[in-house]
């Protein structure tokens, strides 16, 4: 049942101020690096200058423990594979981080960073991050964080129900068109619920350790350490959450654990390593910021997410002049020959546009397509034949776009691999509130181009068109 989002400010007022002090004590003294594997790219929305890996080479890893940040990103992309794919590139990521490890002689943390309205492939990829971790270095992991409050997005969780927040309502995620999702869908209304749904009774609702937000705005740190210190056999804690400054009181309490020998698993969104990393706010980037080649070449938007959130910032964005929006039918996906002169036509219009200078929006039909057999794995392999086609819409570009924003995470994640080649990034940081920007590396398609990484869930109806209105104003 929803619940009126005046709730957001009824907690007791935390010393923000006193505890960011107590934080940066902890952090300081918590030399282990920090490893955060993303199943799509829009997990970096929160944080800036952090790099962000699109492989698991040992090369890349190397580099990532060697940054003088005590976080970087392995971008798995997992959120559009099948569990087998997910299986395989989990191990390999474990056994190479490990390996990382001891050469470098640096202790590690895993982050597991996901979907903050609770979509992809849990329990199974933190099950395999425990598994290979224990194996490869000998400890046990005492408990799992989950954390999916997320608030540029709107997610809060309070009284252990996680909430997403439309207008001036919290509803209940599990009331949402995420929870339908037809590969990672969910029913269960509280998320110690969600964790014995998901893990189909291995974990129990009554086991889960909750932190509730009275403690947190109490800053009853000793009392949250405490708990924490209880935790064993992988039992699960869940983080109430409300405001930044709520996981910050959090991880007080949980570097002092960590500190105390406590071993601990995450399964979060974005927020807490925002936290963890120590990222210090910055404000939203200027057009300057983000554009260091400027070009006649128009830009583009490929829109591959299919929530009601992003058809409506759709159709907010056809309110700007001087874009050309070119609609690729993704009904013909099951037809292999029709799909792809489909492809080539939207691919013809966009070319002609950009090299007129014409900022060009490509975008799925609106209609969901689904394999209608039952079967969870085929939706997923043709959500991700679609994703493919609207990547190659960038990819195989053979001119220059002024600027590239892909709208989803399966979308953006195919665009910032796959189109554009891209092996490590910068985060800029937002272009608007958990909208994150990445710098394309030299070694990418489209070297220096800023790329704009759009959930498909995330900000108001106006959001898309006033972040290409930045992008297109010189």
């Amino acid at each position: 049942m929803a619940i009126n989002a005046e709730v957001l400010t009824s907690f007791n007022k935390i010393d923000e101020a006193y505890i960011d002090g107590l934080l940066k004590k902890e952090i300081e003294a918590n030399n282990k690096k920090i490893v955060v594997l993303d199943d799509d790219p829009t997990g970096v929305q929160t944080v800036h200058d952090i790099s962000v890996y699109t492989n698991w080479d040992k090369d890349s890893i190397h580099q990532g423990f060697e940054e003088e940040n005590n976080l970087f990103y392995v971008l798995t992309n997992s959120r559009g594979f099948t569990v087998e794919q997910t299986t395989k590139a989990h191990h390999e990521i474990a056994q190479v981080v490990d390996e990382v490890a001891q050469e470098t002689g640096k202790e590690y943390i895993f982050i597991s960073r996901s979907d903050s309205t609770l979509r992809g492939h849990y329990p199974l990829e933190t099950q395999l991050l425990k598994a290979d971790y224990e194996k490869n270095t000998g400890k046990t992991i005492d408990g799992e964080v989950m954390c999916p409050f997320f608030k540029e997005g709107g997610r809060f969780t309070i009284d252990n129900v996680h909430y997403v927040k439309y207008g001036e309502e919290l509803v209940p995620a599990n009331e949402t068109e995420f929870a339908k999702d037809k590969t990672f869908g969910y029913t269960a209304y509280t998320m110690p619920e969600y964790i014995e749904e998901k893990t189909k009774g291995e974990y129990k609702a009554s086991d889960v350790t909750c932190i509730s937000l009275e403690d947190i705005h109490n800053m009853d740190i000793d009392k949250i350490e405490a708990q924490l210190m209880e935790v064993k056999d992988f039992n699960k804690i869940i983080v109430n959450a409300v405001d930044y400054a709520d996981v910050k009181v959090f991880c007080v309490a949980l570097y002092r654990a960590m500190a105390k020998g406590k071993v601990f698993m995450f399964r979060t969104a974005a927020a807490i390593v925002k936290v963890m990393g120590a990222v210090t706010d910055q404000p939203l980037l200027t057009r300057k910021q983000m554009v260091v080649k400027e070009t006649t070449n128009g830009g583009i938007v490929v829109v591959g997410s299919h929530t009601d959130k992003t058809t409506k910032q759709v159709e907010c964005l056809k309110e700007l002049k001087d874009i050309e929006f070119i609609e690729l039918d993704a009904t013909l996906v099951k037809d292999d020959a029709a799909f792809e002169a489909e492809v080539q036509r939207c691919l013809d219009k966009e070319e002609e546009c950009i090299r007129a200078g014409k900022t060009v929006c490509c975008y799925t039909t609106r209609a969901l397509i689904t394999a209608d057999t039952g079967d969870k794995e085929d939706e997923l392999r043709l959500s991700v034949k679609i994703s493919d086609a609207v990547q190659s819409l960038v990819g195989r570009l053979s001119i220059t776009p002024s600027f590239v924003i892909a709208k989803g995470g399966i979308t953006s994640s195919d665009v910032g691999t796959k189109a554009l080649a891209v092996k490590k990034a910068n985060v800029l940081g937002q272009i608007e509130p958990g909208i994150p920007v990445w710098q394309t590396g030299e070694e990418s398609k489209f070297p220096l181009t800023p790329y704009v990484i759009f959930p498909g869930n995330v900000g108001e109806i106006s959001t898309l068109k006033e972040a290409v209105e930045v992008l297109m104003n010189k």
